[in-house]
């Protein structure tokens, strides 16, 4: 048997569990995701994925940002530079 670690993390539960309950339907252990998720930040030489903010969480921003948010949209508009909702939803559903 190959050479292993032990790598001990502390979670919550109930994080815990729901992972786990989607790793099981997947056929995978935790052990098994860590270890693939170890090899892609190797891979990626960084997380495998973006680690970022929300762009357009409204509750989060200050009222300064809020409004320069809506000023943008707004010049967008004036500008001509928009799309019919129905075109914008079925990009979203993959339509």
């Amino acid at each position: 048997m190959a050479k292993t670690d032990v790598l001990n993390a502390r979670i919550d539960p109930d994080v815990k569990s729901q992972a786990e309950g989607i790793l099981s339907a997947l056929g995978m252990t935790a052990s098994g995701a860590i270890t693939m998720f170890y090899k892609q930040v190797i891979l990626h030489n960084g997380l495998p994925f973006d680690v970022v903010l929300p762009p357009h969480d409204a509750s989060a921003m200050s009222a300064e940002r809020l409004d320069a948010e809506i000023a943008a949209g707004w010049e967008d508009v004036r500008a001509g530079r928009v799309r019919p909702a129905s075109d914008v939803f079925a990009d979203i559903l993959g339509e």
